[in-house]
């Protein structure tokens, strides 16, 4: 079996063994050159994973004059971008309660739509660019497999009537329906949205660096920014001036100085089989690739890979202590026994299937559970993150939206409702350390207290209500 994070020769690190993915990908990942010097820029960005790509592609497409540098500590696509489950989803990780709260229901209903049309235009770009992603917008099913899943499922499903979204956006799926599309064992029905695609997330970040690089953009990588703020960049290498920085570093910003408490990184967790036989995807079906959880609520996710195998992750993987990062949390044998059991529990029939990779890393999470995106004009700095894992589509949005406020530009997703907020800081620890790993844990034992009584376990609405709520 494959693992995580595992460095070679002198110093130098491995790269390909930090996920599938970068292994899957088709480059030698190879680290592009370090900052030579110091450098004058227009725009610099800290980080080459999906957000900081996407502001750089969207930011030359739209002005080709400008000059854009992006700095990456190790390489493009190094952290969640290449590492991730690969849903191209249309999730935002604030309740749409909590967006209308603050800023009204139209507003909360606009930010939906606009996460929809991002799901097609990640699909049109990669086409564009001749990116070879395994893009497939089969959607995403989130089975029942307990009588308390069906009940929350529908509920879920009810919402978002009462939101205006109608039977194309989410529908109940029967059990006769949902096993036609994946026959999973003790399925009690699904909920159903078309809006999500499967695809090869290093792929796609690896595409990303290619096609900005095309488009006249400097990226530098093994060049670790030390501190940044208003006019530029302090890297090991040499300084970088710009008129705007942008902070694109999710779930590693609190190594960064200033923002140790900006937002958490939690770690998620994966592991993916050899490829499965046409026996296997002959009683199971799933010929559409679309992803697939289901109602539990510490969080499951998986996809069919383009090359036949599941990719199948998950949560439950503490948060350490400080908000430490290191390689070795990516790697947590007790989780990945975990997924193999949940795998298994849905599709005994890869019982013998051999887990061919196992690898995590860390996403990140704002106390608030709410994204943004934003621009301080006056002191010229930008970020965006926080996508509690949603990233994949998230992020496209925010680069966009980046752009279009670096340019001055007034669209409709500049007055989007999660542009220029701000969540609060993270308490001191112990306290976030508690507090996140109880939620964890309550999260995980009302799952096992479903499973076993097949009632809704209802000291996960606590959780819930502080998290997702209002």
């Amino acid at each position: 079996m494959r693992r995580s994070g595992h460095p070679t020769g002198a110093g130098l690190k491995d790269y390909r063994s930090y996920s599938f993915w970068l292994e899957t990908c088709g480059d030698d990942l190879t680290p592009r050159p370090p900052l030579p010097s110091d450098l004058d820029v227009d725009v610099a960005i800290v980080g080459a994973g999906y957000t900081g790509l996407w502001t750089a592609y969207y930011l030359a497409r739209s002005d080709p004059k400008l000059r854009i540098a992006v700095l990456e500590k190790e390489i493009a696509g190094f952290g969640a971008s290449g590492r991730n489950g690969g849903w191209c989803s249309a999730l935002f990780a604030a309740s749409k309660e909590k967006v209308a709260a603050r800023h009204g229901r139209e507003a909360a209903v606009a930010l939906q739509r606009e996460l929809f049309n991002t799901v097609d235009e990640i699909g049109k770009v990669t086409a564009e660019e001749g990116m070879d992603v395994h893009y497939d917008k089969g959607g995403t099913l989130a089975f029942a497999t307990s009588p308390a899943h069906v009940e929350r499922l529908r509920e879920e499903i009810q919402d978002e009537r009462r939101w205006g979204f109608g039977e194309e956006d989410h529908r109940w799926l029967g059990p006769e329906e949902a096993a036609g599309r994946i026959a999973v064992r003790e399925s009690r029905g699904a909920a159903f949205t078309p809006h999500c695609a499967a695809l090869h997330p290093a792929r796609l970040v690896r595409g990303l660096a290619r096609a900005v690089e095309r488009r006249g953009v400097k990226l530098f990588e093994d060049t670790a920014a030390v501190d940044l703020g208003p006019g530029g960049v302090r890297t090991l290498h040499g300084r970088v001036k710009a008129e705007i920085v942008v902070r694109a570093t999710e779930g590693y910003t609190p190594t960064l100085p200033g923002f140790e408490r900006a937002v958490i990184p939690v770690y998620s967790l994966m592991i993916a089989t050899e490829p499965l036989p046409e026996s296997f995807w002959s009683e199971v079906g799933w010929s559409r690739r679309e992803t697939l959880t289901d109602g539990r609520h510490l969080i499951i996710y998986a996809q069919r890979t383009a090359d036949g195998r599941i990719a199948f992750g998950g949560r439950g993987a503490p948060y350490h202590f400080g908000s430490r990062i290191e390689d070795r949390f990516d790697r947590e044998p007790w989780v990945f026994a975990e997924l193999r059991r949940s795998l298994v529990g849905l599709f005994p029939q890869a019982t013998s299937a051999r887990i061919t990779h196992a690898w995590g890393g860390p996403l990140g999470i704002a106390r608030d559970w709410y994204s943004s995106v934003g621009l301080d004009r006056r002191r010229g700095l930008a970020w965006a993150g926080g996508y509690v894992g949603d990233g994949v589509g998230t992020s496209n949005l925010a680069g966009r939206t980046l752009a279009d406020l670096i340019l001055g530009e007034d669209t409709v997703i500049t007055r989007l409702p999660w542009v220029g907020h701000r969540s609060r800081a993270w308490e001191p620890e112990p306290l976030r350390w508690l507090g996140v790993n109880v939620a964890l844990r309550t999260m995980s034992s009302a799952d096992r207290a479903e499973a076993r009584t097949g009632r809704p376990a209802r000291r996960a609405d606590l959780i819930r209500r502080l998290t997702l709520g209002g």
